[in-house]
């Protein structure tokens, strides 16, 4: 399920937990990237004008690909084209509490999540402890010189 994500909207609500004030674009990126790899899931983010000045550390951020709007453009304006040009609107899960912007996603029928909502989730699914993989014994079973050890072991 694609997400798409107004980056100052969900920073700024983020900078106002003491624990992330000094939060920036690639750090809140960052967090949504280990969310998205956790759920299987991909995004984009759309932040406001030309962003940091050093975009290096936006580069190679798994699943989510990242943009800000230049000069002449609002966040708000690429989300509402994003919303309206994705075939499968339904599926989509748009971020922000901005009105326009869920506005637009009701109108297409899209999921919109508050910032907030959508923040606490994402955290909550990240504190989880990550499943640990299934030994490949219990898949495939033991060998055959393991089964003739414990048949030894038992005396069978």
């Amino acid at each position: 399920m694609p997400i798409i994500i107004d980056g100052y909207n969900l920073l700024r609500w983020v900078q106002n937990i003491e624990e992330y004030q000094y939060l920036d674009e690639a750090g809140l990126c960052r967090f949504i990237s280990e969310y998205l790899v956790r759920v299987r899931s991909h995004g984009e983010i759309v932040f406001d004008g030309m962003g940091p000045r050093d975009k290096s550390e936006l580069g190679g951020i798994e699943k989510l690909e990242v943009y800000f709007s230049g000069e002449n453009f609002e966040a708000d304006d690429i989300i509402e084209e994003k919303i309206e040009d994705y075939s499968a609107p339904k599926k989509m899960v748009v971020v922000s509490t901005d009105r326009r912007i869920r506005a637009a996603a009701a109108k297409r029928k899209s999921t919109a999540v508050n910032s907030d909502v959508f923040w606490l989730s994402m955290i909550e699914q990240l504190d989880k402890k990550k499943p640990t993989p299934m030994p490949k014994e219990k898949r495939h079973g033991i060998n055959e010189g393991e089964t003739d050890a414990w048949l030894d072991e038992f005396d069978l």
